[in-house]
C-alpha cells in the first residue's frame, strides 16, 4: 500500500513536467527549424500573402523558442501556455485551413490538440517541479513563517 501511495505521489510530481516537456518539444523543434532556415520560412509566409513576412517570422521564432523553454522550465506557465495555445489555433487557421486535403486536416487537428493540452496547463498550472511551483512553495513558507 505504501508503495502505491509513493508511486502516485511521484507521478503527481513528475507528470506535469513530462507533459509540459512533451508539449513544448514541437514548438522547440519548429523554432529551431525556423532559426536554421529563415529565408525559406519568410518566403513561405510571404507566399501566403501575409503582410510583413519578416515580422511574422520573428514573432513565430521568439514565441516558439522562448515559449518552449519557458513551458519546460515552468516559468509564467499559465501565461506562456495561453499564448502558445492561441498561437497554435491561429497557425491552424492561417496555414492549415485547406481541410479537403487530408494532410492539412491532420495538421489542423494536431494544432487544435496542442491547444487543448496547453489549455489543460492553463487550467491546472505547472505543477510542483517548475519555477512557478517552487516560487509558490517558497512564498507559502515565507508567509507561514511570519
Amino acid at each position: 500500500m505504501h508503495t502505491m501511495n509513493s508511486t502516485t505521489a511521484t507521478s503527481r510530481l513528475a507528470l506535469p513536467l513530462i507533459g509540459r516537456t512533451l508539449i513544448a518539444t514541437i514548438f522547440l523543434v519548429s523554432g529551431l527549424g525556423k532559426l536554421m532556415a529563415p529565408g525559406a520560412t519568410i518566403a513561405y509566409i510571404g507566399s501566403l500573402g501575409l503582410p510583413v513576412p519578416l515580422l511574422g517570422y520573428l514573432g513565430a521564432l521568439v514565441l516558439e523558442l522562448a515559449g518552449s523553454v519557458l513551458l519546460i522550465a515552468g516559468y509564467r506557465t499559465r501565461l506562456t501556455a495561453a499564448l502558445l495555445a492561441a498561437y497554435a489555433v491561429v497557425t491552424a487557421l492561417i496555414f492549415h485551413h485547406a481541410l479537403g486535403d487530408q494532410n492539412q486536416m491532420f495538421h489542423f487537428l494536431k494544432n487544435l490538440a496542442m491547444a487543448g493540452g496547453l489549455l489543460q496547463v492553463v487550467a491546472h498550472g505547472a505543477g510542483a517541479l517548475s519555477i512557478d511551483g517552487r516560487r509558490s512553495t517558497t512564498g507559502t513558507r515565507a508567509v507561514a513563517a511570519h
